[in-house]
């Protein structure tokens, strides 16, 4: 089965808290204290694999979490950091941030690596919070979770060439007699419903693969019928082969189908547009009048093209037209990137804190910052929660609740822990 998207979540592993320990070795009194940092959490990292060619697998999982790092141990022992957790994915798998629709990764080579969530890093230790004035802290940090966010995936089938045209045209056909893909093949519309990649070997040691793209409709460039999604795999490929009917088989006009295509592809992407073609004229056979075909060749001439009359039943043609494919394939030189067309994955601002009220006329605070802070904080120990308050004054949270009209008694959240607000 051929999927080519799917969405997922990704939960990274928090950090493993650190230790509160002090020295008890005999003769060694009022050691200090002892204690060990936790291990970092595990990253969740995307990993393209040229033996995976569709994203099948995440019908049936669509979670990934990592593994929490160890917690830190006394006599300074660090946590163990915690393996981090390796996802799969095709070649030509394109990573975007749901949230955002920015795009993080675009993983096109075999062994290509994108963290995709960062684990925690582990808490500190007691033994990191000593000072002249405060010789024996009991407080330890504990781990900073883990990055978590929904994905897309998206596959772009990687090929050196691209089969374009209308449904019935004889894509499949050219296929089939060109390399060892067996594509299906009947007389109706939409026979293929998803790219199917054949290898074709033109000499000894000399090949190049080719895609086999499902036939576009008009509208495709806007998304009608499954137009997005085939148009999204003709973008990986380096040159493209243009197969028209030239007998009008089925009433059809050659020259109004690769107009039409060719509008198609400039309203999906200009880049895409401007692409190498060949124009392959198909099921020569059937055509009763030769001048018909002389017609045609002089018309795609003209507008700059080579034409290559074939029949991709008996396959008349094809080899010249393979030998030429195969001359750019070599030859292909890429275009330079503009930056305006690649949009990537920029991580959000580290703003300190946003107050918002809440339903419950409470006082919500977000922010990266505070967020962390109050996860990594040991709310149970007096020492670690003197150090929080601390910090909550040196951020200048007071000042700001109290412009937002926070009185005594009122109601603070912060992540999924609730504190009264008192001056």
């Amino acid at each position: 089965m051929f999927i080519d998207r799917a969405r997922i979540f990704v939960k990274a592993g928090d950090g493993g808290n650190g230790m509160s320990s002090f020295r008890r070795e005999k003769f060694v009194p009022k050691g200090g204290p002892s204690g060990g940092d936790g291990g970092h959490g595990a990253n969740i990292i995307l990993e393209a694999d040229k033996n995976i060619n569709t994203l099948v697998d995440f019908r049936y999982r669509r979670q990934f979490k990592g593994s929490k790092g160890e917690n830190g141990q006394s006599s300074n022992k660090y946590g163990r950091n915690a393996e981090d957790c390796l996802i799969k994915v095709p070649m030509g798998t394109t990573v975007i941030d749901e949230e955002s629709g920015a795009q993080m990764a675009d993983l096109v080579e075999d062994g290509q690596q994108y963290i995709v969530a960062k684990g925690g890093r582990g808490g500190r230790g007691n033994v990191h919070f000593q000072t002249s004035a405060n010789r024996a802290p009991t407080f330890a940090e504990k781990g900073e979770p883990g990055e978590e966010r929904w994905v897309r995936l998206e596959l772009k089938v990687l090929a050196d060439v691209g089969l374009l045209g209308y449904p019935s045209v004889g894509k499949s056909s050219i296929i089939r007699k060109v390399s060892s893909a067996k594509p299906d093949v009947a007389a109706y519309h939409f026979t293929t419903l998803t790219p199917v990649l054949g290898v074709v070997s033109v000499r000894p040691g000399e090949s190049f693969i080719m895609a086999d793209i499902p036939g576009l409709i008009e509208g495709a460039g806007e998304g009608v019928g499954l137009g997005h999604a085939f148009l999204r795999h003709v973008e990986r490929s380096n040159i493209l082969i243009h197969v028209l009917d030239a007998a009008g088989s089925e009433g059809r006009d050659p020259k109004e189908d690769f107009k039409a295509i060719n509008a198609e592809l400039k309203k999906y992407s200009e880049k895409l547009s401007k692409k190498k073609q060949l124009i392959a004229l198909n099921k020569i056979d059937l055509i009763q009048d030769p001048k018909q075909l002389d017609e045609l060749k002089i018309y795609f001439t003209d507008l700059g093209y080579e034409v290559f009359p074939v029949n991709a039943l008996s396959g008349e043609g094809l080899s010249a037209l393979i030998e030429r494919a195969c001359y750019y394939v070599q030859n292909y030189v890429p275009a330079p990137e503009a930056k305006d067309d690649v949009v990537l994955y920029e991580a959000k601002k580290d703003v300190d804190f946003v107050i918002s009220r809440g339903d419950d006329a409470s006082y919500i605070i977000t922010g990266p910052r505070i967020e962390k802070l109050v996860a990594m904080t040991n709310l149970d120990d007096e020492q670690s929660l003197r150090r929080f308050q601390k910090i909550w004054t040196y951020m200048g949270l007071d000042e700001k609740l109290k412009e937002r009209g926070c009185k005594d008694g009122d109601e603070v959240v912060i992540g999924d822990q609730r504190f009264v607000y008192h001056e």
